[in-house]
């Protein structure tokens, strides 16, 4: 899917002011509510908005130990432990990844006592040959996209809107 510099635009914009109003979004963009809600929609349907719900913070829910666990799994069991590391509330993100391992997941946990509990039940389910864990100390580049929307927005506008001397072009 195409993202333009108008749907790079409305992206930010949700990003910076998650809380305003469609209409107020239209007035901002210099767009009519009609053509920003068909944007909106499609960046939907297209998979590039995924939610709209708020973010969380894990330790603000008294979780504030992050890591990041690496599971080994038994060939042919990716799947099935896949759908038990779902079950693992502690688990908020679990990925298939190559190199040294086969699974990696992301870890809050109330403290490093509690860690541990959470990495024996990981290493008691079946398939999983052994975990590597990794304790994050200090958070330096917090999960963050508009740097990769302004990006796309860039080159999605082309040399003509870099400069002074753009052309405004009216549709």
């Amino acid at each position: 899917m195409a993202v333009d510099a108008l749907d790079a635009r409305i992206l930010r914009l949700l990003i910076e002011q998650p809380r305003t109003s469609v209409r107020e979004y239209a007035r901002i963009l210099g767009v009519a509510r009609g053509t920003l809600q068909a944007r909106l929609d499609r960046l939907e349907r297209d998979g590039v908005i995924t939610g709209s719900g708020p973010t969380l913070s894990p330790a603000a829910l008294g979780h504030p130990v992050l890591a990041f666990v690496h599971v080994e799994v038994t060939q042919g069991h990716l799947d099935d432990v896949g759908d038990a590391l779902a079950q693992v509330p502690e688990i908020i993100e679990a990925f298939s990844i190559t190199g040294g391992g086969d699974l990696l997941t992301r870890v809050a946990a109330r403290d490093n006592a509690h860690l541990e509990d959470v990495i024996q039940l990981l290493i008691r389910l079946p398939g999983v040959v052994r975990t590597r864990t990794e304790v994050a100390l200090r958070e330096r580049v917090p999960y963050r996209v508009l740097p990769l929307v302004e990006s796309v927005g860039r080159t999605a506008a082309g040399p003509r809107a870099e400069g002074t001397g753009a052309a405004r072009r009216t549709s």
